[in-house]
């Protein structure tokens, strides 16, 4: 029977689980019970998208990919339906459909073959862009550029690109949303670029904008401009109508189902508001470390708590030039999912088109899903155990910037960031609008790379988590300006940094030096300078705030000013060394307070100094002041993350020991040994010990409420799995 046929004949069915009560998922063989309780949400851990383009239909074989999926247990299918294309017979004027498809239903046939494979759907639109015919319609429905002209895809001139916040989102794209959960009865829908782009001048959005504000639409992208700042907080708000608008839609036609969006631009409002979400972390480009992906993870995690977080990474390379249909190599692939999945997100390959021209990405994807369908219960994860949380700030990123030492203030981060993976201290991120006790209590200490805005709130919140026993480090200008980005006369957490602000903030700093002043009967002293112990100073960062003590403090580390590099003959110190101290130490009550006025996390990011990352690594292990949760010894860059099931405990050990790490795909992957020591939990009982990924179990020592293990070989992701009881 032809497809098209058989779809005419059988009709669509509606969703094939009920979903009242408790259940289990598909594949029994798994021996993995996987409770809804009433709510597929929590079902499915692996995920499979297959991206439509235009001439599918008719020219890709849907069985080939239905085989695949059920080869690699996938049991989420994200799949294209409509928007920009609609790959089923749509009855909505102007809502365009596919050309090849003839009288299939391409969509329908595919969703029907997922669904008897016990597969959830979720069903993918696309708003942000739309043919002449609707323009000729309704040409108030396309964004406008500032000369006032229609805006034309960048990238396909035949198109043009719709506004996000008119009537084409809010009701033409309700209709196709309705339709679709009419037709297919998916668990939800997921939009990709749904908006917008670029700041739209098109009669809605400029009667719209002067409504709410009384303004006239900013003429430019400037983050400090008071008027493009009302302008980011009205297009927030109106991305949340249309949200709402949609979610309460597709909610009406199926209570169980949602809405998600890709990318919503407010990560607190996310956690809040989703059940669940996918994450669009493709693939590296450019310098972009292997790390990111986790990075991604772990500032949704901050927000969304344990709720699932599907994290979509694509088969194809990423670069600027968008070789949609290329092909990344294994070792790339598997590292950046492995990032992923060890930072708590349940993986989703996606390929662009039906058509496979390269089919060598398949057994790495494979092998990958059914290495975490056979350790599937050592994936659903109940907490994480990190003890270490490094704070990032959407405030700030908004409302902070423009003068010399405030440019690229994101490298704050990356570099605290890359710091704790080379440290393998397993952390987590924490939002800064997330800063209560019942956040916070988990953690022992809170690191604020460069947080500028920080309210009066947002500090005392701080101040109460030291007061409690936590720790604190702190870098360059953190809470020198208040939420909105104003600039304050002091710190707003000066008397926690036991500092004051000196009115001026130098650099950068050519040729500069910190020194190193070693006690070795001072055991701070001697941790802080661990591993710097036979230099008597190392290079300084590049810009460093100017503070005045208002206690007294330990002076481990001072200032050699700058001094000229050039002509050689005159590059020698002209102050030998001073008194200005640049690490702030204090112990306040149970916790401990460590303040670098320098931009030293930036600059090691910069130069990525040997130096900067050991004194880094040196002062957070000061501050966190007990033994890591899991210690890892061995050579090579291994990212470390733990986290605790129902009945077991993991530890996670992504390899990126590769030359290949700030630059190009991996090319292949390069093994390195472990000694790992895993802290049990209190009142547990250890039961057993299993290597996940080479499924093996190892000999193990447990010792003193230590269960310490070799791991002979890390590949690219090995999981050593505790079982307790």
């Amino acid at each position: 029977m032809e497809r098209r046929d058989f779809i005419k004949t059988t009709g669509l069915i509606g969703s094939a689980y009920a979903l009242s009560g408790p259940s289990v998922l598909a594949n029994p063989s798994a021996n993995v019970l996987a409770p809804t309780d009433g709510f597929w949400l929590d079902g499915p851990m692996r995920w499979a998208q297959l991206a439509f383009v235009e001439r599918d239909p008719g020219h890709y074989d849907p069985d080939f990919w239905l085989n695949y999926f059920k080869r690699i247990h996938a049991d989420g299918a994200l799949l294209s339906a409509g928007g920009i294309v609609a790959f089923y017979p749509t009855k909505i004027p102007l809502h365009h459909r596919s050309d090849f498809m003839g009288n299939s239903n391409t969509l329908g046939y595919l969703v029907e073959g997922c669904k008897k494979q016990g597969m959830k759907i979720m069903l993918r639109t696309d708003p942000h862009a739309a043919r002449q015919d609707v323009y000729d319609a309704h040409p108030d429905w396309i964004a406008v550029t500032v000369d006032g002209k229609p805006r034309r895809h960048w990238a396909n001139p035949d198109l043009w690109v719709t506004c996000a916040l008119g009537p084409y989102n809010f009701d033409f794209m309700t209709q196709v949303n309705q339709e679709i959960m009419q037709n297919f009865q998916p668990e939800g829908i997921f939009s990709n670029r749904w908006h917008g782009h670029d700041i739209c001048y098109c009669e809605h959005c400029t009667s719209n904008f002067k409504k709410a504000s009384g303004l006239e639409l900013p003429k430019a992208v400037d983050k400090l401009d008071p008027t493009y700042r009302k302008w980011a907080d009205w297009r927030m708000k109106r991305l949340r109508e249309v949200w709402s608008v949609w979610d309460a839609g597709i909610r009406k036609q199926k209570p169980t189902a949602r809405f998600i969006p890709n990318g919503f631009p407010d990560k607190v409002m996310t956690g809040k508001e989703a059940d669940l979400f996918f994450a669009d972390q493709q693939a590296r480009r450019g310098l972009t470390a292997p790390w990111a992906n986790g990075k991604g993870a772990k500032e949704l995690r901050s927000t969304l708590g344990m709720k699932p977080l599907i994290g979509i990474f694509s088969i194809g390379i990423e670069e600027e030039f968008r070789w949609k249909d290329s092909v990344q190599s294994d070792a790339e692939i598997r590292i950046w999912a492995a990032e992923g999945t060890a930072n708590g997100m349940r993986p989703c390959f996606v390929k662009f088109g039906g058509d496979i021209y390269d089919k060598r990405w398949m057994e790495a994807v494979a092998k990958l899903y059914e290495g975490y369908y056979k350790n599937e219960k050592y994936l659903r994860n109940t907490a994480s155990m990190s003890r270490v949380g490094v704070v990032y700030s959407e405030q700030t990123d908004r409302n902070y910037g423009g003068k010399p030492w405030q440019q690229k203030s994101s490298d704050h981060l990356d570099g605290m960031y890359h710091a704790l993976v080379e440290s393998r201290i397993p952390f987590d991120m924490v939002n800064d609008r997330l800063l209560t006790p019942e956040d916070l209590k988990r953690f022992k200490l809170l690191i604020l790379p460069n947080i500028a805005a920080l309210s009066d709130a947002q500090c005392k919140q701080i101040q109460a988590f030291v007061d409690n026993g936590g720790s604190v480090v702190s870098t360059f200008e953190t809470s020198l300006y208040d939420e909105e980005g104003k600039q304050r006369s002091d710190f707003g957490l000066a008397s926690l940094f036991g500092v004051s602000y000196d009115q001026k903030v130098e650099g950068p700093m050519r040729n500069s030096y910190l020194q190193l002043r070693n006690d070795a009967k001072n055991s701070q002293t001697q941790l802080i300078l661990k591993g710097l112990e036979d230099t008597p100073r190392i290079i300084n960062a590049i810009y460093k705030v100017d503070v005045k003590p208002t206690t007294t403090f330990p002076s481990p580390i001072t200032l050699i000013p700058t001094y000229p590099d050039l002509p050689m003959e005159d590059v020698y110190p002209r102050v030998a060394e001073t008194d200005t101290r640049e690490l702030y130490l204090r112990q306040v009550g149970k916790g401990r307070v460590a303040y670098i006025p320098g931009d030293l996390d930036r600059s090691f990011w910069q130069m990525l100094g040997i130096d900067h990352g050991q004194l880094l690594s040196n002062v957070v292990n000061w501050a966190l002041d007990e033994e890591p949760i899991a210690a890892v010894t061995g050579p090579g860059v291994i990212d470390v993350n733990v986290w605790r099931q129902a009945n077991s405990m993991t530890v996670h050990l992504v390899n990126l020991t590769n030359p290949m790490m700030m630059k190009g795909p991996f090319r292949e992957l390069i093994p390195v040994d472990a000694q790992v020591s895993i802290t049990v939990p209190a009142g547990a009982k250890v039961t057993g010990v299993k290597l996940l990924m080479s499924d093996q179990k190892p000999k193990f020592e447990l010792k003193g409420g230590k269960v310490t293990v070799s791991v002979p070989k890390i590949l690219d992701h090995e999981i050593v799995a505790l079982d307790l009881a």
